[in-house]
């Protein structure tokens, strides 16, 4: 819990300071200096979890969380906004070390059964020629709309 203040302090600190420090400019350099504070603090929390869990994020979301305030809190401090490419380099990094191989179910998409895909297709296709042979046969009669 004590971590827990005292990372809300340096965020409110930062939050507070903030624009001060904006006017100098960003330090990319120490930022990148930074940064892998944040990373060995993720690695450290990701070995409580057993690998086969790695890609449940509900096992580790607070991990996570963590890991991304750090990276957010560590890019404010030297005066970068967050995200920016280089944060966002290194959290890329991070994501290839411990979810290169999490990988999505494709979802196999097939077409529907002819007994709807043929009404689904044939329905626009008749309206749309109707609608036409409507238009073309209303303007052939002249005398109806005057």
């Amino acid at each position: 819990m004590e971590l827990r203040a005292r990372r809300w302090l340096r965020l409110f600190l930062v939050l507070l300071w903030g624009t001060c420090q904006r006017t100098s400019g960003c330090n990319e350099t120490l930022m990148l200096e930074r940064l892998p504070a944040c990373g060995k603090a993720f690695e450290d929390m990701m070995k409580k979890v057993d690998t086969k869990n790695w890609c449940n994020l509900t096992e580790f979301i607070m991990y996570y969380d963590n890991f991304t305030s750090c990276t957010e809190l560590e890019t404010n401090i030297v005066g970068c906004f967050w995200p920016n490419p280089l944060t966002e380099s290194f959290i890329t990094g991070v994501h290839k070390q411990f979810f290169s191989n999490c990988t999505s179910d494709k979802v196999h998409w097939e077409d529907p059964p002819d007994e709807i895909l043929i009404p689904l297709i044939l329905i626009p296709v008749l309206l749309t020629v109707g609608m036409a042979s409507l238009v073309v046969w209303c303007s052939k009669r002249n005398d109806v709309l005057v």
